[in-house]
This record gives structure tokens, C-alpha cells and sequence, in this order.
């Protein structure tokens, strides 16, 4: 006689595959230090990159529609998503374990690998960004491509160092950071006010239809601004650390992408205003045209603590990615995806050999960027590396967590339709508005890739010349993530056989 199977009290949460070791492991391992506002500084740091700003405002008045557009389309449905499935798995690893959750183990590991590697990418154009600056004090600094790279080495490792100190140094550091940002973004606000009232024209039309117009000039900007907006799910990478329990921390994390949107939001709207309304569009080529902009309007005073602010800001914010993003690899290397030595934790129970992976990682790519390359191929303005690599590697990285983010929705969508009753009972926002940025979302998204891909971000790159340069650096980068993801599961399924 067959026995009939007895019903069994589903869990909380839906789940299509067994618990991830990472989820209880890191628990256990990391401490749960980061509140509302260590997790809003973090956001700030991952996303508000003050510089996306001065290339924005070089389209003039339709920089505000650029801004509108990307934050309905594409910055909210983000938002929204990250809280919800943030909300519903608020483990280590955000988008790896909430694909886990939604499509399963190899979903999990192609969207983790995704989401992580444009991290090396992102370290150098960091430092490089801080190369930038220190070529606005001093135009005859750095100006040679060896000088630049071997500056762009020592920030990275610089900052790498700082990253591998104990978490409750980087947490204060983290603070520092966002505060840097928000004093720059506040003395921006300052000088454009005081520019106004002093009697002075803005440097830009408004008054036009035309100069809110989007047009074939200007439509690379698109894909711009969504870079700018990218990033919403990078506090969440250390969910396993944030402070509490249930409510609490259910707490943080709504509370932190409220306020974090917010501010960062209303960042670009003040820094675009001021570059506007002081210096213009034909004035706003370079990253420093901020700084400048300080200097016109309150005095070379202001401007040098607006320029060591922003400064500041971009060398936490290189500690802040390498930090997050070691977590990736740490949960990876728990949950034997890849090899295990790489989530090691030192003594100060910090994962430094993923840390140390992505820092040697960034040094090798510096090293060809600017060591290497510039002594093959050929350039007309050497001078100009710097700030032509910022937009090629940021688009890069655009088009890559484009690609990451339509997961964002897709595991919504999944876990909807595996247990209804169970999602909603963990809903933050009515269905229709999740409905509506399933919808919204991926078409942004899509959006974003082809715009990202087919239309320069920079008048030194032609068009047709930057679409070769990023399909090609898209599809190296690709070609070497498939190649190390192979090995790297190879020796992780061979250490788990040898055990």
C-alpha cells in the first residue's frame, strides 16, 4: 500500500532550489554593521558620480529631459525592483542570489559574472576620472600616457589597501565620501544661485522649444544618463551586513533607496544647473568644467575645496566598489561556484583575496590601457587618453549592467508566477505598479544597449569609430569572462570532488 504524502507547511518565501550556503554562511561570518545611513552613502558612492554631470549638460536645456526620461524609465523601474526583491531575499549578493531565488543555480551564476566583472573596468575609470583632475590643476601634470597610467596604478592600489582594513574603517570612510559629495553638490547650488543674483545672463537658452529638443545630435545622451542612474542594487551586495533582523532591517533597506534616490536625483539636477547657468554648453567638455564653474562664480577658494571634494569622493568610492563587489566573489566561492580560496577572509574578516583578484585584475588592464597600447597605436592628442577612456569604459560598463539589470524584472515576473499568493503577501507596491515597470524596465534597458553602442558619448570619437571600439572591447571582455568563468568552475567543481 502506498503511504499518501502528507502536506507539509510551505516556507515564507518562494523558492525554486534549496537554501544557497552563502545565505547562512555570511550571516554568520560578516558582521551586521551598516544602518539607513551607511546604506545611503553607499548608494551615493555607487551611483552619484558628480562628473556624468558636466557631459550631460553638454547637450544644454534637453540635459533636464535626458535626466526626466532616464529617471521614469529606467531609474525608478530600478528602484522599485531593487526594494522589492531586496525586501523579499535580503541576503549577500543582491542580483546573484535574487536570480538564484527566481531562475535557478546557472541563471544566478551568468547574472552574478555579469554584474561583477565590468568591476576592474570601473576601478580604472575611477582612477582615471581622478587622472582628469589633476590634469584641470595643471594642465602640464600627467601628460604623457605612461605618466597617466603608472597614476592610475598607484590610486587603484591606493585605494585597494585601504579596502582591506577592517569594515568599520571603510564604513566611517564611506560616510566621509558621500559627505565629500554632498558639500560639492551644495557649494555647485551656491554658485549658481549667486551667479543669477549677481546680475548675471544664464550661459545657456532655455526660452526655445528647440533647446529642449531631442535630435540625432544629442540622443547618445540617452544611454549617458542611464549610466549615470545605474547601480541601485550595490548597498544590497552586502545585505547579509546591514544591521537587525525582520522589520529592522526590512527598514533599512526601503529607507535608504528613498532617501538615496532622492538626493542623488536631486545632485544631477543642481550640478546640471550650475554648469548651465555658469558656464554653458560649449564650455562643459571636460570633468573639471565643474571646479570651473565654482571658480567663476564664489572665488578660487571654493573651487579648490569643491575640487578636493570631489577628489576625495572618487578615491572612496573606488575602496566602495572593491569592497561591494568583493562580496560577489565571496559568496560565489561559499556557495563552490568558484574556487574557494578566492572568498577567503583575513583577520579582519574581510574577503581579501577577492579584493586582491579584482585589484590585479584592474592593474593588468591599466597596464594595457596606458602602458601598452598608446606605444602601438597611434594617437593624435595623448593628452586626451584620459578623458576618451572615461567614455569608452563607462559606456562599457552602461551597456553590461543594462543587460544585468532586465534580470531585475525577469526574477520579478518568475517568482510572481511560481507562487502568487506567497508574492503578494510580500508586496511593498501594488501589482499594478510592479506590472507597469516589468513593462517599462527591460524596454529601457533594450534601449539603453543600443543606444550606448551605436552613438559616441565624446565629439573625439566618431560614431562609427566608437561602436567598433566598444563592440570590440564588449566582445573581448565577454570572450575572457566565458574563458574565466570555465576554469573557475572547473576548479570548483575539482576542489569539491577532491573533498
Amino acid at each position: 500500500m502506498i503511504d499518501k504524502p502528507v502536506d507539509r507547511p510551505r516556507k515564507s518565501r518562494t523558492r525554486i532550489s534549496v537554501p544557497l550556503l552563502s545565505e547562512e554562511y555570511a550571516a554568520k561570518a560578516l558582521p551586521r554593521i551598516f544602518g539607513t545611513q551607511d546604506m545611503v552613502a553607499i548608494m551615493i558612492l555607487a551611483i552619484f558620480w558628480i562628473s556624468n554631470s558636466a557631459t550631460a549638460a553638454g547637450v544644454g536645456a534637453t540635459a533636464y529631459v535626458y535626466w526626466l526620461i532616464g529617471g521614469i524609465t529606467f531609474f525608478i523601474p530600478c528602484v522599485i525592483a531593487t526594494a522589492q526583491l531586496g525586501s523579499m531575499f535580503p541576503q549577500e549578493g543582491s542580483l546573484y542570489n535574487w536570480t538564484y531565488q527566481a531562475l535557478g543555480p546557472y541563471w544566478s551564476f551568468f547574472a552574478g559574472l555579469c554584474w561583477w566583472f565590468p568591476v576592474p573596468v570601473i576601478l580604472v575609470s575611477g582612477a582615471d576620472t581622478m587622472v582628469a583632475y589633476i590634469q584641470g590643476l595643471n594642465p602640464s601634470w600627467l601628460v604623457e600616457p605612461w605618466q597617466q597610467g603608472l597614476a592610475v596604478i598607484i590610486i587603484i592600489a591606493i585605494t585597494a589597501l585601504i579596502a582591506l582594513q577592517r569594515i568599520h574603517i571603510v564604513r566611517n570612510l564611506l560616510n566621509v565620501g558621500a559627505g565629500f559629495i554632498l558639500l560639492a553638490t551644495l557649494l555647485l547650488a551656491i554658485a549658481g544661485i549667486k551667479w543669477l543674483l549677481s546680475g548675471h545672463a544664464l550661459a545657456t537658452s532655455f526660452t526655445h522649444l528647440s533647446d529642449w529638443s531631442i535630435n540625432q545630435t544629442n540622443v547618445g545622451q540617452f544611454s549617458l544618463v542611464v549610466l549615470a542612474y545605474l547601480g541601485s542594487c550595490v548597498p544590497l551586495n552586502m545585505g547579509g551586513e546591514i544591521a537587525g533582523e525582520g522589520h529592522m532591517k526590512l527598514r533599512i533597506i526601503t529607507r535608504h533607496l528613498l532617501w538615496g534616490t532622492l538626493l542623488i536625483f536631486v545632485g544631477y539636477v543642481i550640478a546640471t544647473f550650475a554648469l548651465l547657468a555658469i558656464e554653458g554648453p560649449s564650455n562643459v567638455g571636460t570633468v573639471f568644467a565643474l571646479i570651473a564653474a565654482v571658480d567663476t562664480s564664489l572665488g578660487k577658494l571654493y573651487g579648490n575645496i569643491t575640487a578636493i571634494c570631489i577628489m576625495g569622493f572618487f578615491v572612496i568610492a573606488l575602496i566602495m566598489y572593491n569592497v561591494s563587489f568583493a562580496r560577489l566573489l565571496f559568496v560565489g566561492a561559499i556557495d563552490q561556484r568558484i574556487p574557494s580560496s578566492v572568498g577567503r577572509l583575513n583577520r579582519q574578516r574581510v574577503p581579501a583575496n577577492a579584493i586582491l583578484f579584482q585589484t590585479g585584475l584592474a592593474l593588468v588592464f591599466a597596464a594595457i590601457l596606458f602602458l601598452v597600447g598608446p606605444y602601438i597605436f597611434s594617437f593624435d592628442k595623448a593628452i586626451n587618453l584620459a578623458g576618451d577612456f572615461y567614455n569608452v569604459a563607462l559606456a562599457l560598463v552602461s551597456i553590461v549592467w543594462a543587460l544585468c539589470t532586465i534580470f531585475f524584472y525577469v526574477s520579478l515576473l518568475r517568482l510572481y508566477f511560481s507562487d502568487r499568493q506567497k508574492f503578494r503577501q510580500s508586496l511593498l507596491f501594488p501589482m499594478p505598479i510592479i506590472w507597469l515597470i516589468c513593462l517599462i524596465g527591460p524596454l529601457g534597458c533594450v534601449a539603453t544597449i543600443v543606444d550606448a553602442l551605436f552613438f559616441s558619448w565624446t565629439v573625439t570619437i566618431a560614431n562609427s569609430l566608437w561602436t567598433i571600439i566598444v563592440g570590440s572591447l564588449l566582445a573581448f571582455c565577454f570572450l575572457l569572462v566565458a574563458i574565466g568563468s570555465m576554469l573557475a568552475t572547473s576548479e570548483a567543481a575539482w576542489q569539491k570532488l577532491s573533498r
